[in-house]
């Protein structure tokens, strides 16, 4: 994952000052050399860099921060707020229309995930937005775009109006705003060509489509492994077309992430859309301080709430903590649970987003995690409702018959059921935390509710490896389903 040593560097520059009870500048700027070092390797831009620590320094060593109760927690806050304000200091939504057509276009080099990207955030204009969205395939030069879009478009329930790529692309953009106009689309995004790198012919070809159709957004991908070209990409597009926004891509690979903290600064194009993922649902809205707290490794619990809100079942999991809540927890209840949080995805991923469990979350093995649950699923499964219900029935024979089915062992049979008994052991704790007021309510706990929690968490999270899958579950548990 992009930034994750960055964040890591950050943290151990930061632990030099954080609870000294005084700073004097020759440690204040061992911490800025270690963080002039951090972004650098992280491919940031020489002259961002330069600016950065200047600013950084210039508030840390006034007198407010220097005589403060807390100085390195203050020093910390100003990285983090510059950090932000590298980023762009506020989202930079879609520039939707009040009435009419809403046009985007989409432009971007090869390989950059732009038709991808295209479905994706009409996708996330259809689900999040209310919006009804129209996807136009633009790019002729290559034929296998124009069934990707289509195959991609299909999966969301998103048309895609394409004339072939015997058919210039002027004329698909203006075909397609008349059809989007007979046929009641309020959103029209351009799918253009791309090309190994930028030349007159391409240019020239997303100016006329511009010129035409007087796009409210033009969408630049740019892949966040390509580092600090991405700044020189991101300034050519926008020179030639005023770019109005970047989504960026792969932000889930192993690149170092620095060009993202320096295209804002350098070319003054906001990032609008981030890609998590090669799912059609891995976009996420930009938020730069959220962006922020993950490269300070203070997690992201907002996204973390919003995931679990999109892509679990809520009436489900509400339904379920409330059973939890009064004492009810049964092995059916635990099947709800994996087959929640199977639906978020990664679990080390999900616990980069909790405040405090960063570095828990690279100790987790993921294929192990993920084998584990679907072994305890499927063991689940095996069992018969009145054993799910009430497993004290559960002899030596139901138990072989379970594991038989299940195409596990007795032992792993006797494992779920000693991880059962544990977490009903927590979820009684906290039910009775809940009607002693100690804790607010499951049903309509939110973000900040949550984040309360999160030290109590924590120190449950901390216990012998071999448990840390399981209560790493438990945990997780407490955040899903709940609203922000």
């Amino acid at each position: 994952m992009a930034f994750e040593s960055l964040s890591e560097r950050l943290g151990k520059a930061f632990k030099n000052i954080t609870g000294k009870g005084k700073l004097s500048e020759k440690n204040m700027n061992d911490m800025l050399r270690e963080v002039r070092m951090s972004l650098l390797e992280a491919d940031v831009n020489y002259g961002v860099v330069k600016d950065f620590i200047a600013r950084v320094k210039e508030q840390a060593l006034g007198t407010e921060v220097m005589t403060s109760l807390n100085p390195g927690q203050m020093v910390v806050k100003i990285v983090h707020d510059e950090i932000v304000a590298l980023l762009g200091s506020e989202d930079a939504p879609l520039n939707y229309k009040s009435s009419g057509i809403t046009t985007v276009m989409m432009v971007g080099l090869q390989g950059t995930g732009k038709t991808t990207a295209s479905a994706k955030i009409a996708n996330v204009m259809k689900k999040k937005q209310s919006r009804k969205p129209l996807l136009v395939a633009c790019d002729v030069i290559r034929p296998a775009a124009i069934e990707q879009l289509k195959t991609l478009g299909e999966s969301i329930g998103v048309e895609v109006f394409s004339l072939g790529v015997e058919t210039k692309a002027l004329e698909t953009a203006k075909q397609a705003m008349d059809y989007a106009k007979e046929n009641g689309y309020d959103t029209v995004l351009f799918d253009t060509a791309g090309r190994l790198h930028i030349d007159e012919e391409l240019m020239q070809e997303l100016s006329d489509i511009k010129a035409f159709v007087h796009p409210d957004d033009i969408l630049l991908t740019v892949d966040a492994m390509t580092g600090q070209d991405i700044v020189n990409v991101a300034g050519s597009f926008h020179e030639q077309l005023e770019v109005t926004g970047l989504v960026l891509t792969k932000l889930d690979g192993d690149s170092r992430g620095g060009g993202i903290l320096s295209v804002r600064s350098i070319t003054q194009v906001p990032v609008k859309f981030v890609g998590l993922g090669e799912k059609i649902d891995d976009l996420d809205v930009f938020h730069p301080d959220r962006m922020a707290d993950r490269i300070l490794g203070m997690g992201d619990i907002m996204s973390l709430v919003e995931q679990a809100q999109d892509k679990m079942d809520i009436e489900a999991s509400t339904k379920s903590a409330n059973r939890m809540m009064s004492g009810q927890f049964t092995l059916t209840d635990m099947l709800v649970q994996f087959q929640q949080l199977e639906k978020m995805g990664s679990l080390g991923g999900m616990m980069k987003l909790i405040p405090g469990m960063n570095q828990l979350a690279g100790q987790i093995d993921e294929a192990k995690a993920g084998n584990k649950m679907k072994k305890s699923t499927a063991i689940i499964q095996s069992m018969t409702m009145e054993e799910r219900e009430n497993p004290n029935i559960l002899r030596a024979s139901r138990k072989n018959r379970i594991a038989k089915g299940s195409g596990t062992t007795v032992a792993d049979v006797n494992r779920l059921l000693n991880e059962y008994e544990k977490m009903k052991q927590v979820m009684k704790q906290m039910g009775a935390m809940t009607k002693s007021g100690k804790m607010p309510n499951m049903g309509g706990m939110g973000a900040m509710g949550a984040m309360k929690n999160m030290r109590s968490m924590n120190k449950m999270m901390r216990q012998e490896n071999e448990e840390n899958d399981n209560k790493a579950y438990t945990a997780l548990f407490l955040l899903k389903g709940r609203r922000s």
